[in-house]
């Protein structure tokens, strides 16, 4: 991909977004009354308002305090409170209530437990699946710093969707994500397709930060070759954090397009691949689509 100067601070017409008209008042008053969180305030998505509109979020659990530092993330990197034992159940409350047909549940990384927070993901899915029996979960996990044991905790709880981001290309690792390992999040993902092939895999990256296009196909390969069936991409936008990175390029949707069709060629079940795209942004369509396919 085309190289751009370090520092571009305004926005182009394409990432420029209306609020929609519905507050989304409901999720808002259903989260703050069950005392839960989620991704989409936490990371400050561009979508969070369309989605609270339409009456979904993106669950945060285990606090919303990282023991990592990544350079694109707005979370606080700070010591994080013990687990909340009550709060799977809470959770499948607010779904329940929200009426949710599929609920993304996420967290912040936890390399302070044991277990990284497998058995808080595990416990609760298995909250959801007994408040909710037909509402479908997806789990967008840490790697667990590559504790196989807890990768079986995460995956054995059968989720409909194990997610794992990739996030970005192998060679922007120790400047993106200096407390990550490529190899170890592609082994976690292979992992999982191995262990429970009926469960649909997914992985997301974001554009704009200094790969190069021939990267961005190497890695969707790799992601593909390790049985991924669901790819996101969307446009790294910086949030609002002097420890964040500075977006290298704004990638314009015309080459978004062209990336789809890219990596429509290599066989996944689903892709998003547009400048808005977030992997839990439209999660319950990519997950319909992805099972209609297989």
């Amino acid at each position: 991909m085309p190289k751009a100067a370090k520092t571009i601070r305004r926005l182009p017409p394409w990432l420029r977004k209306t609020i929609p008209a519905e507050s989304g008042r409901a999720v808002a008053d259903c989260l703050a009354e069950l005392r839960l969180d989620t991704v989409c305030r936490g990371a400050r998505c561009p979508n969070r308002f369309e989605c609270r509109a339409r009456g979904r979020a993106a669950f945060l659990i285990l606090g919303s305090r990282c023991t990592r530092s990544c350079r694109f993330c707005a979370m606080e990197a700070d010591d994080p409170e013990p687990p909340d034992p009550e709060e799977p159940f809470r959770l499948a409350e607010a779904v329940k209530r929200l009426g949710l047909s599929h609920a993304v549940v996420t967290s912040v990384t936890r390399d302070d437990l044991p277990d990284g927070g497998a058995g808080h993901f595990a416990g609760t899915v298995a909250a959801i699946r007994s408040l909710c029996p037909e509402t479908t979960v997806e789990i967008l996990v840490p790697d667990f710093q590559g504790g196989e044991e807890d990768w079986i905790t995460a995956i054995d709880c059968r989720p409909d969707v194990f997610n794992h981001n990739l996030e970005t290309v192998e060679r922007l690792y120790p400047k993106v994500r200096p407390g990550a390992d490529f190899d170890l999040s592609l082994a976690l993902l292979d992992f999982a397709k191995e262990r429970r092939p009926d469960i649909l895999c997914k992985s997301g990256l974001m554009l704009g930060l200094g790969e190069e296009w021939d990267e961005v196909l190497e890695t969707a390969q790799a992601l593909r070759d390790v049985g991924v069936d669901i790819l996101t991409v969307g446009q790294y936008l910086r949030p609002k954090s002097e420890r964040t990175l500075e977006v290298e390029r704004f990638v314009p949707p015309e080459e978004f397009v062209r990336l789809e069709g890219e990596f429509r060629k290599l066989g996944f079940a689903a892709v998003a691949c547009s400048p808005f795209v977030r992997s839990s942004h439209n999660a319950e369509e990519a997950f319909l689509l992805a099972a209609k396919g297989r």
